[in-house]
């Protein structure tokens, strides 16, 4: 499961410089995971090249896009009640056109097109570059529908606008698509097979970011760790490659090595990590190079072997332990974060005890935790019930947040009297006199501003803390300055 964009920016109209020349309005909102707001840039960029300015005023647009997710039933019935705003203004506005794109554009193709009559489009998130010739089909009158899944679309030729940017962090894809088939998991039905992005548009997507001056950028994926690029085409065809492509091939190590010696003053994250594809080479490169962050999302979604084998989760228990050992030994001042899901189908209460055991063993930094809602489409879905009581679930899931705000305070409290890097990259939302920023492990850093300036590296002493939040006060300037 993919890590989701923090709540407050779920649904945000994004916004990009105007090009001179271009006539019609686009009004464009993002929900669900980080893969979802990077292409909705692509989109913006292709469409940036095909007339259309952007605009945050919904009711002057000529085209209404809203980028989806399909992970969680909440989000479903926030883009539904999106849709159902976008009619009542398109019956004012009857130019406006709507779209939908990305995940729920795939599951629910005919549902909004033909049964619902709601969208104008419908585009499936390999299918971005064909927006040009739907958006033609609809001028003429017609509904226009590409949702076909492709087995080497990366991406990779296009520029992403930045939307909404800080200016300082920017996020880079750098493989679509996942191969892992969880059974409770949409991505590879609605994303398609892994393929990985070709490394040298990769290093000049990051090259452009930094000669604009961002700080920061984040390897983007579903599996991180898989990426593997032998020359193009699906990770599950590298057996096929040649021997000369085999020799050449590169690694999620590789590219991140490459990355951190090229850009030595730009910090670099990752996300998201799969236990079973994290290999301990990965580790050393992370322990090797102090632009690349300390903080590994691991999701784990369950403590439980059995609960690990119906979810077809590709680690036993036991495994991941032995992986977080090695982070412990290789990287030992690392943060690991996780996915956690209650009440998955059949899930007893000894399961959800064993959850909380494998909690107590890595006292996570911090967690992403949902209630399991059955998804369409999924294994799960279709092949077991959903009866694990919903009041049961709750009660679980409370359990596994409670325990987890024990282990975040725990985390916390380690830093302080400690000093830490830290990237500033806005004003606190609770005071102007304060910065944040975020250290090297992604904990939330707040201090007095000072004369100090966002997009520059500080080194803070921690003084106190709160459970998600350090607070200190600057010492000077980072060596990454």
């Amino acid at each position: 499961m993919e890590k989701i964009i923090e709540e407050n920016k779920q649904g945000e109209s994004l916004v990009l410089e105007h090009k001179t020349g271009n006539t019609k309005k686009l009004f464009i909102e993002s929900y669900g995971c980080a893969m979802n707001f990077s292409d909705s840039e692509v989109v913006a960029s292709i469409l940036s090249e095909n007339g259309f300015n952007t605009t945050q005023i919904l009711e002057e647009a000529d085209l209404v896009l809203v980028n989806t997710c399909s992970i969680r039933d909440k989000a479903e019935q926030t883009i539904r009640k999106r849709l159902e705003k976008y009619n009542a203004v398109k019956r004012i506005n009857p130019k406006m056109k709507v779209g939908v794109l990305g995940c729920m554009a795939e599951r629910l193709k005919s549902q909004f097109l033909e049964e619902e009559k709601i969208v104008d489009l419908v585009v499936g998130p390999d299918a971005y570059k064909d927006l040009p010739n739907l958006l033609a089909e609809v001028e003429s009158g017609n509904d226009a529908i590409n949702v076909i899944l492709s087995k080497d679309e990366t991406y990779g030729d296009i520029s992403p606008v930045r939307l909404n940017s800080n200016g300082i962090t920017a996020l880079v894809s750098i493989t679509r698509g996942c191969d892992n088939m969880c059974t409770f998991c949409v991505v590879p039905f609605t994303r398609g097979r892994e393929r990985s992005r070709e490394p040298q548009s990769i290093m000049t997507e990051i090259f452009n970011l930094w000669n604009q001056g961002y700080k920061e950028i984040t390897l983007l994926g579903q599996n991180v760790d898989s990426y593997l690029w032998y020359g193009g085409g699906l990770k599950k065809d590298f057996e096929k490659a040649s021997d000369m492509q085999k020799a050449t091939a590169v690694n999620f190590d590789n590219l991140l090595e490459m990355v951190a010696t090229t850009f030595p003053k730009m910090r670099v994250r990752f996300s998201t990590s799969n236990p079973q594809d994290m290999h301990e080479s990965v580790l050393h490169v992370i322990a090797k190079y102090p632009n690349i962050c300390k903080h590994i999302h691991l999701p784990v979604q369950s403590g439980s072997d059995r609960i690990l084998k119906e979810m077809n989760r590709l680690h036993t228990r036991a495994e991941y332990f032995d992986l977080i050992t090695k982070i412990r030994t290789i990287i030992p001042e690392c943060s690991i974060s996780q996915d956690m899901i209650a009440g998955f189908p059949t899930e007893t209460e000894q399961d959800h005890q064993d959850t909380l055991s494998l909690m107590e063993f890595v006292k996570y930094n911090f967690g992403y935790m949902y209630s399991y809602s059955e998804r369409p489409g999924t294994l799960a879905g279709r092949k077991m019930e959903d009866d694990v009581p919903e009041e049961t679930k709750a009660r679980r899931l409370q359990e596994i947040v409670d325990l987890q705000q024990k282990h975040s305070w725990f985390r916390s409290e380690e830093f302080i009297g400690k000093t830490v890097e830290v990237l500033i990259e806005k004003t606190s939302k609770k005071s102007k006199e304060q910065f944040s920023g975020r250290n090297s492990q992604s904990i939330t850093v707040v201090f007095p501003r000072e004369n100090y300036k966002i997009g520059e590296f500080v080194n803070v002493k921690i003084n106190s803390c709160t459970s998600g939040t350090l607070i200190g006060e600057v010492v000077g300037y980072s060596e990454m300055n």
